[in-house]
């Protein structure tokens, strides 16, 4: 069971400042100028769910998450974006606790299986996949537009 448990909900655009603070931890700093417009954006679009994690209405968690459809699947999968839990709360099951959110919110969106893109730099975040039972899938290719 999680030492504390976190009340997951759903974001709000001035919860800009804590997701920048994670966001930052994740190594995505520079982020403050458009962060609460990206917020809106993403908190209107029917595919995406973006949620914070609180305890004692502080927030300690972050999850992007989408919904994508598929053309030779009977169902979408689900892809998280971003996944962080605050590093002083690390490592005392809310990371667990928020993966079992994305487990149940991909099922509800009739999802066949979930996704995830991680840095290779970030060794303790895929030792945590890897206990939640996701497999390692090693071709991954991006090309940067400028």
């Amino acid at each position: 069971m999680f030492d504390k448990p976190m009340k997951i909900r759903k974001a709000h655009p001035n919860d800009a400042p804590a997701i920048l603070l994670l966001l930052d931890q994740l190594g995505y700093p520079n982020t403050g100028d458009f962060l609460a417009d990206r917020i809106k954006s993403l908190l209107g679009d029917p595919e995406e769910e973006l949620v914070v994690g609180e305890q004692d209405d502080v927030i300690v968690a972050v999850l992007s998450l989408h919904f994508i459809p598929q053309l030779a699947s009977r169902g979408p999968f689900a892809r998280i974006s971003y996944f962080c839990v605050h590093h002083d709360h690390r490592s005392n099951g809310l990371g667990r606790q928020l993966e079992e959110y994305v487990e149940q919110a991909a099922r509800a969106h009739g999802c066949d299986r979930i996704e995830v893109h991680c840095h290779s730099r970030r060794t303790d975040a895929h030792r945590f996949y890897i206990r939640q039972g996701y497999e390692k899938i090693p071709e991954y290719f991006m090309k940067k537009l400028k």
